[in-house]
């Protein structure tokens, strides 16, 4: 089974900060790839959490679909509460923002043959918030004074 752990944060204010995503995947316990970035044009009204949140789902969907992982049972996990149940379609997406992201993970998720979206406390999610966190510093240390 292939273990992804998502996360996405927006600082220092939200919406309109920087906007960071990181992922983790692991299979058998083995740590496969590591990614982090920036998730939208930074100090925009489209950098907000919630965006930074589905960049992390779409990046792990499509490096797991390009590195050949599509036959594979797939857990996606993230401690974003919102995304998670948006995702499973307990909720609906009313962000214009938002919007082409879920559509984008939607389409993606339907090309995996066993793929779900769980929701855990962020202390399981550290390693990928540590991602998010990364991306922004180095966002900030490449930034003009």
């Amino acid at each position: 089974m292939i273990k992804v752990y998502f996360d996405g944060l927006c600082q220092p204010r939200n919406p309109g900060g920087v906007a960071t995503y990181g992922f983790v995947v692991y299979e058998r316990g083995k740590r496969l790839h590591a990614e982090r970035g920036l998730a939208a044009a930074p100090w925009t009204p489209r950098a907000t959490n919630n965006v930074a949140e589905y960049s992390g789902v779409v990046k792990a969907l499509e490096w797991l679909a390009a590195n050949g992982k599509k036959k594979k049972r797939v857990v996606v996990r993230g401690d974003s509460q919102l995304a998670i149940r948006q995702l499973n379609g307990e909720y609906k997406v009313k962000s214009p923002n938002v919007a082409p992201l879920f559509a984008r993970a939607r389409e993606l998720s339907f090309q995996f043959s066993s793929l779900r979206f769980e929701w855990i406390p962020r202390e399981q999610n550290r390693e990928a918030d540590a991602l998010t966190n990364l991306a922004y510093a180095e966002f900030e240390s490449s930034a003009p004074p």
